[in-house]
This record gives C-alpha cells, sequence and structure tokens, in this order.
C-alpha cells in the first residue's frame, strides 16, 4: 500500500532585514499547505512580502496537547506544513521542540531549511573565538534568577551568547555588571537591520553607556569566556 505521508518543513526566516530569506526558504513555503506559526500578524506579514496566501496554524508557548495533535494529524494525513518563529531559525529558544519531538516519535519526515539566526550573526560579529561557544538562551524573569543563571556562567571558559526580551535589556546589562563588571562583552542592537548598532567593553562600561537610555531593541548579548586570551 503507498500510503500518503506528510512532511514538516522547518523554516529560518529573517531576523531583521528582509532580503536575508533565502530562495530555499521561500520554495518551502511555497510548497507547503499550511504556515505553523508563533504570532498570526507576524507570520501574515511575512507571507505578504513574499506574495504569498497560506492557511496559518498557531503554534506557540502557550499551545497544549490537543494543539499538538491537531498538527501532527494534518503530517499523518498527508499535508506539508511549515514551521516558522516570528524571527530567525525555529527551537532556538523559541516554541516547536514539542512538535519535531512528536514527529520523529511517529516517523513523520522532517526537512531543516537553514538560514539567518541571531545567535550566529552576534557571535560572529563579536570578535570572540567562535570554535567553541555556549548558547544560554534567555536568563530568568527575576532579579535573583538572573544573577544565580550569570554567577553560573561567569565560571564557563567558552564564548557565551545570550538573548533577552527588549524591556529587559536594561536590566540584564546591570545584573552582568554586579557579577561580571570587568568581563568583556558585546552588545549588538537591532542586527541586520539598516540601523544596526554594536558595543563592544565591559559589562560595567556597556551598563553605564545604556543605564540613563530610554532604549526599546532587540538585542543579543556575547561575552568571553573566563579564561579567554582575547584581552
Amino acid at each position: 500500500m503507498n500510503e500518503k505521508r506528510g512532511k514538516l518543513f522547518i523554516v529560518s526566516t529573517p531576523i531583521g532585514n528582509p532580503d536575508d530569506i533565502t530562495l530555499r526558504a521561500i520554495n518551502m513555503l511555497k510548497l507547503s499547505d499550511a504556515v505553523i506559526c508563533e504570532e498570526f500578524k507576524v507570520a501574515a506579514k511575512l507571507l505578504s512580502h513574499l506574495k504569498l496566501k497560506k492557511e496559518l496554524l498557531q503554534f506557540n508557548e502557550h499551545s497544549g496537547l490537543n494543539d499538538l495533535l491537531d498538527i501532527t494529524d494534518k503530517l499523518q494525513a498527508g499535508q506539508r506544513l511549515a514551521l516558522i518563529s516570528d524571527c530567525g531559525t525555529p527551537l532556538l529558544a523559541d516554541p516547536g521542540l514539542d512538535l519535531v519531538r512528536a514527529c520523529i516519535k511517529n516517523d513523520i519526515e522532517l526537512e531543516v531549511v537553514p538560514g539567518v539566526t541571531s545567535v550566529m550573526t552576534a557571535l560572529v560579529r563579536s570578535g570572540f573565538p567562535a570554535e567553541e561557544f555556549v548558547f544560554a538562551g534567555f536568563l530568568g524573569r527575576t532579579d535573583r534568577d538572573r544573577e544565580d543563571k550569570l554567577r553560573y556562567l561567569s565560571e564557563e571558559n567558552r564564548t557565551v551568547v545570550l538573548l533577552e526580551t527588549p524591556y529587559r535589556m536594561k536590566v540584564m546589562l546591570e545584573a552582568a555588571a554586579k557579577v561580571m563588571p570587568n568581563r568583556l562583552a558585546y552588545l549588538g542592537l537591532n542586527l541586520t537591520h539598516g540601523y544596526e548598532t554594536h558595543h563592544y567593553g565591559t559589562f560595567k562600561e556597556i551598563y553605564e553607556k545604556f543605564k540613563s537610555e530610554k532604549i526599546k531593541a532587540e538585542f543579543v548579548v556575547c561575552f568571553e569566556g573566563k579564561n579567554s586570551m582575547y584581552g
């Protein structure tokens, strides 16, 4: 029996500059019966830019088991679906892991479409060693959680990459300046946009630069390992 099987495309999308989408990513979105996204508005804007009309299925941190089963049912029924995040590469500090695991468990075909990611963009721009690094994701929501995680990461010998939400930039820099004031760091704001900016120095210096600024921007932080020879 020749059973029709579905397929999940894991598609990387731009982190800021819309020109960063790949031809392969566009083709996979065209081939897809529907697009799985975090937020309808963000996905609709991307598809509109690409002049594509697709059904949108929402899957984010608020999604439950029923949402997961609905999507896997569609895949098992033979649909081809594209998973995207709000920006960048899905699953890197974004929802989607449960869906990928469900596909592996149910022998649903997966195809990863690589592309831009803020993690690698910042790492390469930072000037810190990139042959080994730690992507530590997001820090905690409370002051104590942030400081505890930063203390743990301050002992890491490899370059560390951190993400945070725009409204927590200054509290993150303040915590880092408290935990490791003299550690060399890089702060990239609005990466890939025409107005991106780049800031180097110790955590203390970068925090002093921004502590009185009213700023809300997408950002990534990299800092050198404890025993780095960079300095």
